[in-house]
């Protein structure tokens, strides 16, 4: 019996890391991955005040040789956030030009609410090309992170931004496209040992 239980959690750990390291965006051209505070995206149930501190990182491997642009983008129609520090602005492209096959980078970006937007979730999204030629190309997007702005100011005693269980959404702004998570490991877990449990 102790042998099949350490078995169940091993293979439950195992899904829960493959499952949280699932974030990853891929075509023929390229693999793009990201995260909001080390939390793989979509990153959801982020709360953050005005002028809170928060990381976005962005990892791009390039499987051609050719061009690959990068831009951070907010799909609302108030912008929402403040580039503190980073490689562009928003929506402003990075270029990286005659790049070869199996080239790696990652940028990361420190940004904060600027109070433009508040009460409502604000998405950060990751646009990502890959020219081949000029007319092949192949495209990644998707939502890093869809945070709840609160009306508040934000205090630098607060070391690490606030979380809720609860993902509060916004009709004024569009939803985000979230990956599977903890949550589902979790639930196989739970499902396993209650199985485990009947055989006894």
């Amino acid at each position: 019996m102790n042998k099949n239980i350490v078995r169940i959690v091993f293979t439950a750990s195992v899904l829960l890391i493959c499952i949280s390291n699932c974030t990853a965006a891929e075509n023929e051209f390229g693999i793009v991955t990201a995260w909001s505070n080390d939390e793989p995206a979509t990153a959801e149930g982020m709360v953050l005040k005005i002028n809170e501190p928060f990381t976005v990182k962005a990892s791009i491997e390039s499987k051609i040789d050719g061009y690959v642009f990068v831009k951070l983008s907010e799909p609302g129609v108030t912008n929402a956030y403040e580039v503190i520090e980073g490689p562009s602005q928003i929506d402003e492209f990075i270029d990286n030009m005659n790049i070869e096959s199996g080239w790696k980078t990652t940028y990361i970006w420190k940004l904060k609410p600027n109070g433009d937007w508040t009460n409502g979730n604000a998405p950060i999204n990751l646009f990502v090309q890959f020219n081949k030629a000029h007319d092949d190309v192949g495209m990644i997007q998707f939502t890093i992170a869809n945070p709840h702005i609160l009306d508040e100011q934000y205090s630098s005693f607060n070391i690490f931004p606030t979380r809720t269980a609860t993902d509060p959404s916004s009709t004024d702004q569009p939803p985000s496209q979230g990956s599977p998570g903890f949550g589902v490991a979790g639930a196989l877990l739970g499902i396993a040992l209650v199985m485990m449990a009947r055989r006894n």
